[in-house]
């Protein structure tokens, strides 16, 4: 966690949930194994004997900074979030979480349950100060800004990172206030924005549209005094892929449904890609001229090259993977979990929120938090 030790002069050691995604230990292992042969320092937790064994397909793995610390029991999909991570002390998710308080590592990585990863950050990291609730971050593709608004043919890539994906399906004017704070500390750390300009998710541009939420948002967001972030107003769906803004705002509820929503046309545009390719030997030899840059699309259009969705908001770093993701993926999360410990995320993100603390007080309005929403 932040406190006392200085992140940005240690290596950091990533403590991974190997029993977590849907196929474990098998991606998880692989993961550990690519982010190892970088130089990360990772600990694998689990059943002792079926990661020994998983090991074994990956030779020379000994010599590699990868460890194993056992833990007896697992928490499923299927499980209640806060009841599993209360009943099962030994799981190793919250084991994961209790290495990172035991001072063995930096951060928490699982391919697992999300609503126990959200329990766990609550109930062991606890809350950075000032902060509601946590909230879950990713990042989607989107053209480069300003690209093809002249007729341009820039295929460049730009990024906008999507909060919150879905721990919070119901939220209050002032969680969508901190979500906005916390996501352009993110922008910044992760793609280098210097002043991230910020959305929030509508169904129309102009100031009358959207819900009693969106427009209390709307309208503190437009009349603050920001600092490290520009708030550009409503944003609509479209805009999660021109490029025009950096962060977009929403409750867990929308913003779980626009990202799967995101995901689906990927792979929809990739079948059909291959199934047109298909019709006949001058397509195919077309097909073969073109590779390369099927394969950059393929790059841009695959959920894996993006890694994991991090926790903001807990006094800690942890880190979210799709439960099918892949070791590939698995690989990337935890490099970006090294360097987020390296370049201090959560004490940055602490930081902001004491600066935009009055903006805070005027969202909470009566000044009551609400409740956590861990089952």
């Amino acid at each position: 966690m932040s406190g006392t030790t200085d992140e940005s002069t240690i290596a950091a050691t990533i403590a991974l949930d190997a029993f977590g995604g849907d196929e474990c230990p098998g991606p998880e292992v692989d993961g550990a194994v690519r982010a190892a042969r970088t130089g990360a320092r990772v600990i694998l937790v689990g059943d002792r004997d079926k990661l020994e064994l998983e090991l074994s397909r990956h030779p020379g793995w000994d010599a590699l900074p990868l460890s194993i610390h056992h833990a007896s029991e697992v928490i499923t999909m299927e499980d209640s979030p806060a009841k599993a991570v209360r009943s099962r002390p030994d799981a190793s998710m919250p084991v994961c979480f209790d290495l990172v308080g035991q001072g063995k590592a930096h951060a928490v990585m699982s391919a697992g349950n999300s609503g126990a990863m959200l329990a766990c950050g609550l109930f062991k990291f606890r809350r950075i100060k000032g902060v509601d609730r946590p909230a879950l971050v990713t990042s989607l593709p989107t053209l480069a800004h300003g690209a093809g608004s002249s007729g341009s043919e820039d295929s460049g890539t730009s990024w906008v990172d999507l909060l919150d994906i879905g721990a919070n399906v119901d939220c209050r004017p002032v969680n969508l206030v901190q979500f906005a704070i916390m996501g352009a500390v993110h922008a910044s750390f992760k793609h280098g924005k210097a002043e991230p300009r910020v959305g929030v998710l509508s169904n129309g541009t102009e100031d009358g549209k959207g819900t009693e939420l969106t427009r209390t948002v709307h309208r503190l967001l437009g009349t603050a005094s920001l600092q490290g972030l520009r708030y550009v107003g409503y944003v609509e769906g479209h805009d999660l892929m021109t490029g025009e803004v950096d962060v977009v705002v929403t409750d867990g509820f929308t913003g779980n449904v626009a990202l799967k929503i995101a995901e689906a046309t990927g792979r929809l545009i990739g079948h059909w890609i291959r199934g047109a390719v298909r019709g006949g030997p001058r397509r195919l030899l077309g097909a073969a001229l073109l590779r390369p840059a099927f394969d950059e699309l393929r790059d841009k259009l695959d959920p894996d090259t993006y890694g994991s969705a991090p926790l903001l908001g807990v006094d800690g770093s942890a880190f979210i993977c799709h439960g099918g993701a892949s070791g590939f993926a698995i690989g990337n999360a935890i490099r970006l979990a090294e360097r987020s410990v390296a370049e201090a995320l959560t004490p940055r993100i602490t930081e902001a929120l004491a600066r935009h603390a009055p903006l805070m007080a005027a969202a909470r309005g009566d000044g009551t938090p609400p409740k956590e929403s861990v089952a």
